[in-house]
């Protein structure tokens, strides 16, 4: 399992952005699957919404880009670089995800051309599916 400093190692991002508390599986370039514990602290629940706070789907897809990013990060070749966006597609979001929830995601890699490619995320709560979707990412 991965801690969040071992995973700050791996990928840029800090708090409040860092949306990922550890991983338990890891084959770098070819998956990984991480948990992120939803609190009533999270910065974005004050504005989304204070009545009714629900995680922000496109929040979700950045969860489970940052762990697509440790998986493709974690190879030899890719340490110290940045793995950036270049498209979502066919994203879906099947359930809300709210504070008390632990979002598990998953991302394989299933497209690696060069320094860009194709990961499968899919985010779940309770083996409840709450988001599917292919995430480009391209590293440099």
């Amino acid at each position: 399992m991965l801690t969040t400093k071992e995973i700050m190692d791996i990928i840029p991002h800090r708090h409040p952005f860092l949306l990922v508390d550890t991983i338990d599986e890891l084959e770098p370039g070819i998956k990984a699957t991480g948990y992120k514990c939803i609190t009533y602290d999270e910065p974005y629940f004050a504005g989304h919404f204070p009545a009714e706070p629900v995680m922000p789907g496109v929040l979700q897809i950045e969860a489970c880009a940052q762990v697509g990013a440790v998986a493709i990060l974690s190879l030899e070749e890719n340490k110290g670089k940045t793995a950036y966006f270049g498209a979502v597609n066919n994203a879906r979001f099947k359930r809300k995800v709210v504070p008390g929830d632990k979002l598990k995601m998953e991302c394989e890699i299933i497209k690696k051309k060069g320094p860009v490619g194709v990961g499968k995320a899919v985010a779940t709560v309770d083996g409840e599916v709450a988001l599917t979707a292919e995430l480009t990412f391209m590293v440099g």
